[in-house]
């Protein structure tokens, strides 16, 4: 394939920024290739078979392509910390780009030109030049020929300038930093092409559903299918998955900040460290004002990532206020006596609802990262609380199947599903719309803690959907008795999707991952339901091994 040299400087100050030309020998023997097999992220896949990582893989016979004939599109590389950069080099397909720009970046979100051309003419394009930063992208804007931009590969050469990670995130999206218990499956196919498939339903979630809508520099997630246009548990949702995707997307750190700004500006009538449960298309708090536990047990962990991800020196503390929310929640969500969830801030001693509890609250690696940040070993009580309860919901009242009840009464003495409409539908007692949940939930502390009761409330629940569907995911329906029988002929995403967490903690179910798998992928986002979209995207995250307990 031809080769083309360095720019000769003269031409270069005619069709690139200013930049400092190295002599190439000294360059290349202090600074090496540090680009190979970093995370990476695009602006588009043009299919599966084509995902960034490919670029970066070292192989001639790989490659990235983007959708084809969109103009602008970019191919970005994290090289886990601040480099100082000499040489870049891209290795074209026939889809090439005219017209592009190399830019760095410290945080992913703010770019400096550090070389551009308007004239490219595709090959192998070896750049010198100067520059630093921890991100490093290609950032086309005109394309050699009718179809998309590929390249083969995208190599950068540099040396850590030992000044750290800047703001960039800790755990970016793809790293892979924090792996599985052992013996945890996951999709068959390539970790690239799994990672690429939840960045591209991940844009979908975002264009359908996150806003700044009302100003004041907020961010929400919309909730359309909701009693009100923002309520806490989208909220919720929004912070968990802007703070994992961090390094997919360059906006997740400021999309966070919105939604921290949110949270703040709207804080529960009963206890203003918790978030207020419901807003109005006005962004005003209503119904009350108060907070629902739902809600507040994602706000308090998607800050607590963002810890992780980010640092507490910024903007805003997130440790300070994860610390707040998470004693706000032991305070007015935890029943001080049976260690149970209640279903808000607003339900005391002496109602109707004290002994209830909400089975798709009970977030056990939620409760993990409660007591690893606040040292407060009452997390640990609350943690053995809630398994035992679902051991004895499951052999009590669903020992075929394993499916949980959206709400549970008598907490004080007995807990049994609820015998009928006790806060939402005749089916409070059934798995529905709320329950649904509960296979992603507890399958989520299974895979990331291998804790023996959580594998085995995942695995009963796999066994018997598997069976029950003959390993077919479009037999799975909306709602199911406790003794599996079926309650609907649907068959939407909130009910699918998270049984492909429950299978990931068997390995004699890899067929059956692979076919919920599939057909996540192949499911469209519905723009007027966050709830089904909301919970596959973060399903998907943790099926392609995403999914991180800070």
């Amino acid at each position: 394939m031809r080769r083309r040299s360095v720019i000769p400087l003269g031409l270069a100050a005619l069709l690139a920024l200013p930049l400092t030309v190295l002599p190439g020998a000294e360059a290349e023997a202090a600074d090496g290739l540090v680009s190979a097999g970093r995370p990476t992220a695009s602006s588009s896949v043009e299919g599966s078979g084509f995902e960034p990582a490919l670029a970066v893989d070292g192989s001639a016979a790989t490659r990235w392509a983007s959708q084809e004939g969109v103009d602008p599109q970019w191919l970005r590389i994290d090289l886990g910390s601040n480099h100082t950069l000499s040489r870049v080099k891209l290795n074209w397909e026939a889809a090439y780009a005219k017209t592009y720009r190399i830019q760095t970046s410290a945080d992913g979100s703010t770019w400096t030109d550090v070389y551009s051309t308007t004239t490219g003419d595709g090959a192998v394009d070896d750049l010198t030049l100067s520059g630093s930063g921890r991100y490093v992208r290609m950032y086309g804007t005109g394309r050699g020929t009718p179809y998309g931009y590929s390249l083969w590969e995208f190599e950068v050469y540099g040396a850590p300038t030992g000044t750290g990670g800047g703001t960039g995130p800790a755990v970016p999206f793809g790293s892979h930093l924090k792996p599985y218990a052992a013996g945890t499956i996951k999709p068959s196919g390539s970790q690239a092409t799994l990672d690429q498939k939840v960045v591209d339903y991940y844009n979908r979630w975002k264009a359908a559903f996150v806003r700044q809508n009302c100003g004041n520099g907020w961010y929400q997630v919309i909730s359309p299918d909701a009693d009100h246009p923002y309520v806490a548990e989208a909220q919720g949702y929004g912070m968990v998955i802007a703070a994992t995707m961090a390094g997919a997307d360059p906006d997740a750190k400021k999309i966070f900040d919105g939604l921290v700004k949110w949270k703040i500006d709207h804080p529960s009538s009963i206890n203003p460290d918790l978030l207020a449960a419901e807003q109005d298309v006005n962004c005003r708090s209503v119904n009350g004002g108060d907070g629902a536990t739902d809600g507040d047990m994602d706000v308090a962990y998607g800050l607590l990532l963002a810890d992780k991800q980010w640092g507490s020196a910024g903007t805003y503390n997130y440790k300070a206020l994860a610390l707040k929310h998470i004693a706000a929640i032991k305070k007015d969500e935890v029943n001080p006596t049976t260690k149970l969830l209640k279903l808000g801030d607003w339900t005391s001693s002496g109602d109707q609802y004290y002994w209830l509890s909400r089975t798709s609250d009970w977030m056990v690696d939620h409760f993990r990262a409660f007591r690893a940040a606040s040292g407060d070993t009452t997390w640990d009580a609350v943690r053995t609380a809630h398994q035992t309860q679902i051991a004895n919901l499951q052999s009590g009242y669903a020992s075929g199947t394993g499916l949980l009840p959206d709400f549970v009464v008598d907490t004080n003495t007995s807990p049994k599903p609820a015998p009928g409409q006790v806060l939402e539908d005749p089916n409070d007692g059934q798995y529905w719309w709320n329950a649904c949940r509960t296979p992603w939930r507890i399958a989520d502390d299974a895979v990331t803690s291998g804790d023996a009761k959580s594998l085995a409330a995942a695995r009963k629940l796999n066994g018997w959907i598997k069976t029950k569907t003959g390993g077919d995911p479009n037999k799975i329906v909306n709602g199911y008795k406790l003794n599996g029988t079926a309650l609907s002929a649907d068959g939407d995403a909130a009910f699918f999707a998270p049984f492909a967490v429950a299978a990931m903690t068997d390995s004699g179910s890899q067929a059956w991952l692979d076919a919920l798998w599939n057909k996540m992928v192949a499911t469209p986002i519905g723009t007027d339901s966050y709830f089904s979209a909301s919970i596959q995207l973060q399903v998907m995250i943790t099926v392609s091994g995403n999914h991180w307990v800070p």
